[in-house]
């Protein structure tokens, strides 16, 4: 499972729905996979202090496979960008899912949609 922004969000703000099916997942020994937009978009929140940081920094570390924006990356997200109007941030989460071949967990189902080859997972 590929994880947008918007999960991790509702995740570490303890939403019931998200964090039950996060541990389903973890219990199903379902691969956490995080995008490195993701990782950056989620860490850019300015109102953590440096503890909460290094704490955010250690969950994502232990619990999430880091999948770099690479070559291979970087050609799918072109192609997406050529045939939607993704922004290319949503690009790049969206070639992280379809190149590590995992659903993608969203909330933003609405702009993921049109992407083909992209299965899409909402709560």
């Amino acid at each position: 499972m590929t994880f947008d922004t918007n999960i991790l969000i509702a995740y570490v703000a303890n939403e019931e729905p998200v964090v039950s099916a996060l541990q389903q997942f973890k219990r199903d020994g379902a691969p956490f996979i995080l995008p490195a937009m993701v990782e950056a978009e989620f860490l850019s929140y300015s109102k953590w202090d440096k503890a909460q940081r290094i704490a955010i920094e250690k969950f994502l570390e232990n619990h999430f496979l880091f999948v770099p924006l690479d070559r291979p990356i970087a050609r799918i997200i072109a192609s997406i960008r050529q045939q939607t109007r993704l922004k290319a941030a949503d690009a790049s989460i969206a070639a992280t899912a379809i190149f590590t071949n995992t659903p993608l967990a969203t909330r933003n189902v609405r702009d993921f949609k049109n992407v083909a080859g992209l299965e899409l997972f909402s709560f």
